[in-house]
């Protein structure tokens, strides 16, 4: 069974991505990984991330580490983009 925190980081990756309209593989090549890792972690085929991935994925996205496992997260790239 997936821990809460695991679930929340996918819905969180997922909807992040999704808001900047970016494709997987567009994501992964911002974030600095392959598209075929960042699609098995999004995807929850790797469950068991380091704390240097978890700062690329938070980094790709404009946020703190801590934000991105937050329940919402507070800001990122896409909502910085429309407020411009």
């Amino acid at each position: 069974m997936r821990s809460l925190t695991l679930k929340r980081l996918l819905n969180n990756l997922k909807q992040l991505r999704q808001a900047s309209q970016l494709t997987q593989e567009a994501f992964a090549e911002s974030a600095g990984m392959s598209y075929k890792y960042y699609q098995a972690v999004e995807t929850g085929k790797k469950p068991d991330l380091r704390l240097s991935t978890l700062e690329r994925l938070a980094k790709g996205h404009g946020l703190e580490v801590c934000e991105l496992l937050s329940p919402m997260p507070l800001r990122g790239k896409a909502r910085s983009r429309k407020k411009s």
